[in-house]
Protein backbone atom coordinates (compact mmCIF):
# COMPACT_ATOMS: atom_id res chain seq x y z
CA UNK A 1 0.00 0.00 0.00
CA UNK A 2 1.18 3.52 -0.74
CA UNK A 3 0.20 6.57 1.27
CA UNK A 4 -0.09 10.23 0.51
CA UNK A 5 2.98 12.41 1.03
CA UNK A 6 0.84 15.50 1.63
CA UNK A 7 0.47 16.55 5.26
CA UNK A 8 -3.02 17.83 4.53
CA UNK A 9 -4.29 14.64 2.89
CA UNK A 10 -5.68 11.76 4.93
CA UNK A 11 -3.44 8.73 5.30
CA UNK A 12 -4.37 5.32 3.94
CA UNK A 13 -5.55 4.20 7.37
CA UNK A 14 -8.01 7.10 7.69
CA UNK A 15 -9.29 7.18 4.14
CA UNK A 16 -12.59 5.39 3.37
CA UNK A 17 -11.85 2.27 1.34
CA UNK A 18 -13.41 1.63 -2.08
CA UNK A 19 -12.95 -1.49 -4.21
CA UNK A 20 -13.17 -0.93 -7.98
CA UNK A 21 -13.35 -3.80 -10.46
CA UNK A 22 -11.99 -3.31 -13.96
CA UNK A 23 -9.76 -0.64 -12.47
CA UNK A 24 -6.98 -0.48 -15.06
CA UNK A 25 -9.02 0.59 -18.08
CA UNK A 26 -11.88 2.78 -19.23
CA UNK A 27 -14.49 3.79 -16.70
CA UNK A 28 -12.87 1.80 -13.89
CA UNK A 29 -9.58 3.65 -14.22
CA UNK A 30 -11.38 6.98 -14.44
CA UNK A 31 -13.22 6.15 -11.20
CA UNK A 32 -9.88 5.39 -9.53
CA UNK A 33 -8.46 8.72 -10.65
CA UNK A 34 -11.62 10.57 -9.54
CA UNK A 35 -11.55 9.06 -6.04
CA UNK A 36 -7.79 9.06 -5.49
CA UNK A 37 -7.68 12.34 -3.58
CA UNK A 38 -9.74 11.23 -0.60
CA UNK A 39 -10.14 7.43 -0.68
CA UNK A 40 -8.01 4.35 -0.21
CA UNK A 41 -8.46 2.41 -3.43
CA UNK A 42 -8.53 -1.36 -3.81
CA UNK A 43 -7.90 -1.86 -7.51
CA UNK A 44 -9.51 -4.97 -8.98
CA UNK A 45 -8.35 -6.79 -12.09
CA UNK A 46 -6.51 -9.82 -13.46
CA UNK A 47 -3.19 -8.22 -14.49
CA UNK A 48 -1.05 -7.87 -11.36
CA UNK A 49 1.63 -5.82 -13.10
CA UNK A 50 -0.88 -3.30 -14.48
CA UNK A 51 -2.60 -3.03 -11.11
CA UNK A 52 0.67 -2.49 -9.25
CA UNK A 53 1.74 0.15 -11.76
CA UNK A 54 -1.55 2.00 -11.31
CA UNK A 55 -1.43 1.70 -7.53
CA UNK A 56 2.06 3.23 -7.51
CA UNK A 57 0.68 6.33 -9.28
CA UNK A 58 -2.06 6.96 -6.70
CA UNK A 59 -1.78 8.41 -3.18
CA UNK A 60 -3.27 5.39 -1.40
CA UNK A 61 -3.99 2.19 -3.30
CA UNK A 62 -3.40 -1.56 -3.40
CA UNK A 63 -4.07 -4.27 -6.01
CA UNK A 64 -6.87 -6.81 -5.76
CA UNK A 65 -5.85 -9.54 -8.19
CA UNK A 66 -8.52 -12.09 -9.05
CA UNK A 67 -10.42 -13.56 -11.95
CA UNK A 68 -13.94 -12.57 -10.90
CA UNK A 69 -15.50 -15.81 -12.15
CA UNK A 70 -13.06 -17.90 -10.06
CA UNK A 71 -15.13 -17.68 -6.91
CA UNK A 72 -12.64 -19.49 -4.67
CA UNK A 73 -9.92 -17.06 -5.76
CA UNK A 74 -12.23 -14.13 -5.12
CA UNK A 75 -13.02 -15.41 -1.62
CA UNK A 76 -9.29 -15.77 -0.85
CA UNK A 77 -8.55 -12.27 -2.16
CA UNK A 78 -11.36 -10.79 -0.05
CA UNK A 79 -10.18 -12.67 3.05
CA UNK A 80 -6.71 -11.16 2.60
CA UNK A 81 -8.03 -7.59 2.68
CA UNK A 82 -7.52 -5.56 5.84
CA UNK A 83 -10.75 -3.61 6.35
CA UNK A 84 -11.07 -2.84 10.08
CA UNK A 85 -13.42 0.06 9.34
CA UNK A 86 -15.32 -1.80 6.65
CA UNK A 87 -15.73 -0.97 2.98
CA UNK A 88 -17.17 2.44 2.11
CA UNK A 89 -17.74 1.65 -1.54
CA UNK A 90 -17.83 -1.14 -4.10
CA UNK A 91 -17.82 -0.09 -7.75
CA UNK A 92 -18.58 -2.80 -10.28
CA UNK A 93 -17.01 -1.61 -13.54
CA UNK A 94 -15.81 -4.90 -15.04
CA UNK A 95 -18.02 -6.41 -17.71
CA UNK A 96 -18.15 -7.73 -21.26
CA UNK A 97 -20.04 -6.85 -24.43
CA UNK A 98 -21.55 -9.65 -26.51
CA UNK A 99 -22.72 -8.69 -29.99
CA UNK A 100 -24.95 -10.77 -32.22
CA UNK A 101 -28.53 -11.59 -33.14
CA UNK A 102 -30.42 -14.06 -31.00
CA UNK A 103 -30.60 -16.35 -34.03
CA UNK A 104 -26.81 -16.42 -34.27
CA UNK A 105 -25.82 -16.48 -30.57
CA UNK A 106 -24.62 -19.79 -29.14
CA UNK A 107 -25.55 -20.83 -25.58
CA UNK A 108 -21.99 -20.16 -24.44
CA UNK A 109 -22.28 -16.48 -25.35
CA UNK A 110 -25.37 -16.15 -23.16
CA UNK A 111 -23.72 -18.06 -20.33
CA UNK A 112 -20.55 -15.96 -20.46
CA UNK A 113 -22.53 -12.70 -20.54
CA UNK A 114 -24.53 -13.61 -17.45
CA UNK A 115 -21.56 -15.15 -15.65
CA UNK A 116 -19.41 -12.02 -15.93
CA UNK A 117 -22.04 -9.27 -15.98
CA UNK A 118 -24.35 -10.66 -13.28
CA UNK A 119 -23.22 -13.73 -11.35
CA UNK A 120 -19.68 -12.47 -10.66
CA UNK A 121 -21.11 -9.13 -9.54
CA UNK A 122 -23.52 -10.85 -7.16
CA UNK A 123 -20.84 -13.10 -5.68
CA UNK A 124 -18.23 -10.41 -5.08
CA UNK A 125 -20.92 -8.26 -3.47
CA UNK A 126 -22.06 -11.16 -1.31
CA UNK A 127 -18.62 -11.89 0.15
CA UNK A 128 -18.03 -8.17 0.78
CA UNK A 129 -21.40 -7.52 2.45
CA UNK A 130 -20.08 -7.82 6.03
CA UNK A 131 -17.49 -5.11 5.30
CA UNK A 132 -20.05 -2.96 3.48
CA UNK A 133 -22.47 -3.24 6.39
CA UNK A 134 -19.80 -2.21 8.92
CA UNK A 135 -19.11 0.99 6.98
CA UNK A 136 -22.70 1.61 5.79
CA UNK A 137 -21.14 1.51 2.36
CA UNK A 138 -22.43 2.14 -1.14
CA UNK A 139 -22.50 -0.35 -4.00
CA UNK A 140 -22.40 1.18 -7.50
CA UNK A 141 -23.24 -1.16 -10.37
CA UNK A 142 -22.20 0.38 -13.68
CA UNK A 143 -24.91 -0.81 -16.02
CA UNK A 144 -25.85 0.58 -19.45
CA UNK A 145 -28.62 2.21 -21.38
CA UNK A 146 -29.21 -1.36 -22.57
CA UNK A 147 -30.33 -2.14 -19.02
CA UNK A 148 -33.45 -0.06 -19.75
CA UNK A 149 -33.96 -0.58 -23.48
CA UNK A 150 -33.01 -3.76 -25.33
CA UNK A 151 -31.66 -3.28 -28.85
CA UNK A 152 -31.23 -5.54 -31.88
CA UNK A 153 -27.97 -7.50 -32.22
CA UNK A 154 -27.18 -7.29 -28.50
CA UNK A 155 -29.74 -9.66 -26.98
CA UNK A 156 -27.37 -11.46 -24.60
CA UNK A 157 -25.78 -8.20 -23.46
CA UNK A 158 -29.12 -6.43 -22.99
CA UNK A 159 -30.58 -9.39 -21.10
CA UNK A 160 -27.60 -9.47 -18.76
CA UNK A 161 -27.93 -5.73 -18.11
CA UNK A 162 -31.65 -6.04 -17.37
CA UNK A 163 -30.71 -8.80 -14.92
CA UNK A 164 -28.02 -6.59 -13.38
CA UNK A 165 -30.62 -3.87 -12.80
CA UNK A 166 -32.89 -6.41 -11.10
CA UNK A 167 -29.96 -7.51 -8.92
CA UNK A 168 -29.37 -3.91 -7.86
CA UNK A 169 -33.06 -3.41 -7.06
CA UNK A 170 -33.25 -6.59 -4.96
CA UNK A 171 -30.01 -5.86 -3.11
CA UNK A 172 -31.12 -2.30 -2.34
CA UNK A 173 -34.31 -3.52 -0.68
CA UNK A 174 -32.56 -6.31 1.20
CA UNK A 175 -29.75 -4.15 2.58
CA UNK A 176 -31.51 -0.86 3.27
CA UNK A 177 -32.01 -1.69 6.96
CA UNK A 178 -28.30 -2.52 7.18
CA UNK A 179 -27.38 0.96 5.97
CA UNK A 180 -26.00 -0.20 2.61
CA UNK A 181 -26.94 1.94 -0.40
CA UNK A 182 -27.11 0.55 -3.94
CA UNK A 183 -26.90 2.67 -7.08
CA UNK A 184 -27.66 1.38 -10.57
CA UNK A 185 -25.80 3.67 -12.97
CA UNK A 186 -26.77 3.63 -16.66
CA UNK A 187 -24.35 5.50 -18.93
CA UNK A 188 -25.00 6.08 -22.58
CA UNK A 189 -22.17 5.65 -25.06
CA UNK A 190 -18.74 6.27 -23.53
CA UNK A 191 -15.37 6.68 -25.24
CA UNK A 192 -13.82 3.35 -24.23
CA UNK A 193 -12.34 0.26 -25.87
CA UNK A 194 -15.77 -1.37 -25.56
CA UNK A 195 -17.23 1.43 -27.66
CA UNK A 196 -14.56 0.85 -30.30
CA UNK A 197 -15.55 -2.84 -30.32
CA UNK A 198 -19.21 -1.96 -30.70
CA UNK A 199 -18.64 0.53 -33.52
CA UNK A 200 -16.49 -2.02 -35.37
CA UNK A 201 -19.32 -4.55 -35.10
CA UNK A 202 -21.82 -1.96 -36.31
CA UNK A 203 -19.57 -1.06 -39.23
CA UNK A 204 -19.49 2.59 -38.19
CA UNK A 205 -16.68 5.05 -37.60
CA UNK A 206 -15.45 5.63 -34.05
CA UNK A 207 -15.44 9.37 -33.30
CA UNK A 208 -14.32 9.89 -29.73
CA UNK A 209 -15.86 13.35 -29.50
CA UNK A 210 -19.33 11.84 -30.07
CA UNK A 211 -19.27 10.03 -26.75
CA UNK A 212 -19.01 10.84 -23.06
CA UNK A 213 -15.59 10.76 -21.49
CA UNK A 214 -14.96 8.05 -18.87
CA UNK A 215 -14.19 10.88 -16.43
CA UNK A 216 -17.77 12.12 -16.81
CA UNK A 217 -19.17 8.75 -15.76
CA UNK A 218 -16.62 8.63 -12.93
CA UNK A 219 -17.95 11.95 -11.64
CA UNK A 220 -21.42 10.44 -11.31
CA UNK A 221 -19.98 7.43 -9.46
CA UNK A 222 -18.27 9.82 -7.06
CA UNK A 223 -21.57 11.66 -6.55
CA UNK A 224 -23.27 8.43 -5.45
CA UNK A 225 -20.41 7.53 -3.12
CA UNK A 226 -20.03 10.99 -1.57
CA UNK A 227 -23.74 11.69 -1.16
CA UNK A 228 -24.63 12.44 2.49
CA UNK A 229 -25.93 9.47 4.43
CA UNK A 230 -29.52 10.74 4.57
CA UNK A 231 -30.09 10.10 0.84
CA UNK A 232 -29.46 7.51 -1.85
CA UNK A 233 -29.19 7.64 -5.62
CA UNK A 234 -31.08 4.49 -6.49
CA UNK A 235 -30.89 4.73 -10.28
CA UNK A 236 -29.25 7.25 -12.57
CA UNK A 237 -29.16 7.54 -16.37
CA UNK A 238 -26.30 9.59 -17.82
CA UNK A 239 -26.40 10.36 -21.53
CA UNK A 240 -24.14 12.17 -23.99
CA UNK A 241 -25.29 15.73 -24.67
Amino acid sequence: MTTSSSADAPTGASRPAVLITGATRGIGRAVAEELAGDHHLILGGRDRVALEELAAQLPSAEPFVAELTDYEAVARAVAALELPDGLAGLVHSAGILANGNVADSAPGEWTESFEINVVAVAELTRVLLPALRRAHGTVVMINSGSGFNAVPTRGAYSASKFALRALADSLRLEERDNGVRVTSLHPGRVATDMQRQLRAFEGGEYQEEDYMRPATVAATVALALRLPADASIDSLSVRPR
